[in-house]
């Protein structure tokens, strides 16, 4: 990798890994306190169906739709560039749709998140893309 970009040592990736599991379970249990806690106030949070939501708007989504019934992840790419990391890797998603029923959607999410003066890890990027139907 780049002499700038390059992997976190494990401490560091240990912290990135459990930031992102406080994320997956604080949206399946519509937690707003940790929501607010570990997203930035200037987080941009693209849904795999193009919406975009700023920070409060993710949060009155979550709260007012409680759509996320599980997720999961496979291995992360993760690498860092001064206190910015990117993490890279699958994604399943669990949600429940407005009729009360259930779909999953899979695909590769991209998180971005930044670590101010030696503080927490915090969410400011985060965009799903799908997998495309194979023919």
């Amino acid at each position: 990798m780049h002499a700038h970009i390059h992997t976190p040592d494990p401490p560091t990736l240990a912290a990135l890994h459990a930031v992102e599991h406080r994320r997956q379970h604080a949206l399946v249990d519509a937690d707003l306190a940790t929501l607010d806690e570990i997203f930035d106030d200037t987080l941009v949070y693209t849904h795999a169906h193009g919406i975009t939501h700023t920070k409060a708007q993710l949060l009155a989504h979550t709260a007012d739709r409680r759509p996320y019934l599980g997720i999961s992840r496979g291995e992360l790419l993760v690498r860092l560039v001064g206190d910015v990391a990117v993490m890279t890797g699958p994604l399943t998603n669990r949600l429940r749709t407005p009729d009360g029923g259930a779909r999953t959607l899979a695909g590769v999410a991209t998180q971005i998140l930044h670590r101010r003066d030696g503080d927490d890890w915090r969410f400011i990027s985060f965009q799903m893309t799908p997998f495309a139907e194979q023919k």
